[in-house]
């Protein structure tokens, strides 16, 4: 069982991002990293063409709840802040990511804007693996992906390589790289991607069919935002009409956009909606662990790779940020 361990809200200075440009549906515009001694959090935000980054103390549980397992954040310390030294955009930057490099504090950053242009930024300089989409963000191995929805493609790029062009049927607006699949020892060569109310999985390996092996439809006129696997092999899908994993129906949120499973518990997966919400509970048995509301709408929704940390941004200014851990007592029990 989960146990929320804090929830913290920090604004960003007016003095470093005053009017944060506009977001889209699927806020995919926050990236967050803790330190290693959990003291702080590190918060990457892009706004138009460039990316800030705010650090946030951490430190000490502070924790308060209200009606039906609701979390009320507690004002935290914004320990400083910047603009992430860096080539800028030409455009809006749609999307963020970050990822831990090989090597002791080693952070890969990468962006990527509304006309599809990539940027990477590596400290201190290593080979890096990742995978970006202009719609929804994931960090995968040995390839950079970026999905262009406009035009139903995927381009698959191994570093700065163009390995092949996935063509959808319909417009993508979410992928993830599915971490674990049965008869499937290769990481990182399936794709699940979410196309109108359709769920296609792509094989890498393979050119039969564009390399499209199998599609789930979903309801009729339903439309899903957001697609993210676990390492033991489920895929969570969420949309217009409230379904996550398998179809399955969790009357959570009023529309979801953001999924992400947990990695203290993989039972558990968050899910991110329009409502200002961000709420964790069982996918399976449909049972709601705990919740918090932001105070406008999100432009950012984030979790660490490794830990229990989620994040949400908010346009006007502030950022929730939750600490979750194993339940001591559930565990002993």
């Amino acid at each position: 069982m989960l146990a929320p361990r804090s929830l913290r809200k920090a604004a960003v200075p007016p003095s470093l991002l005053s009017d944060p440009s506009p977001g889209s549906l699927q806020p995919t515009r926050l990236a967050v990293h803790v330190n290693a001694a959990g003291s702080s959090c590190s918060a990457y935000l892009a706004s138009d063409c460039r990316v800030y980054k705010i650090e946030i103390a951490m430190e000490g549980e502070m924790l308060s709840k209200g009606k039906e397992s609701l979390l009320i954040p507690i004002n935290a310390e914004v320990i400083s802040s910047s603009v992430v030294d860096r080539c800028p955009h030409r455009s809006e930057i749609q999307s963020v990511v970050l990822a831990e490099g090989e090597g002791d504090g080693c952070l890969i950053l990468g962006t990527v804007d509304s006309y599809g242009h990539l940027i990477t930024l590596t400290r201190p300089p290593i080979q890096y693996h990742l995978v970006i989409v202009v719609s929804e963000k994931e960090v995968g191995l040995g390839y950079v992906a970026v999905a262009r929805e406009l035009c139903k493609c995927i381009d698959i790029y191994d570093q700065d390589i163009h390995v092949r062009s996935l063509r959808t049927l319909w417009y993508p607006s979410s992928f993830s790289f599915a971490q674990c699949m049965p008869q499937v020892n290769e990481s990182g060569s399936m794709l699940a991607i979410a196309e109108g109310s359709q769920l296609s999985i792509w094989d890498l390996r393979t050119s039969n069919n564009g390399g499209c092996v199998h599609r789930i439809s979903g309801p009729i006129g339903g439309i899903i935002y957001s697609v993210c696997s676990s390492p033991s092999g489920p895929i969570a899908v969420g949309g217009t009409d409230r379904t996550v994993v398998s179809l399955v129906k969790m009357g959570w949120v009023l529309q979801i956009t953001g999924l992400s499973f947990s990695s203290v518990d993989e039972s558990f997966i968050y899910v991110q909606g329009v409502d200002y919400e961000i709420t964790c509970g069982l996918w399976k048995g449909n049972e709601r662990a705990f919740s918090f509301r932001g105070d406008s709408n999100w432009l950012g929704f984030s979790k660490c790779a490794n830990t229990d940390v989620v994040a949400g941004w908010c346009e006007s200014g502030s950022v929730f940020v939750a600490d979750v851990r194993q339940d001591c007592l559930s565990v002993i029990g």
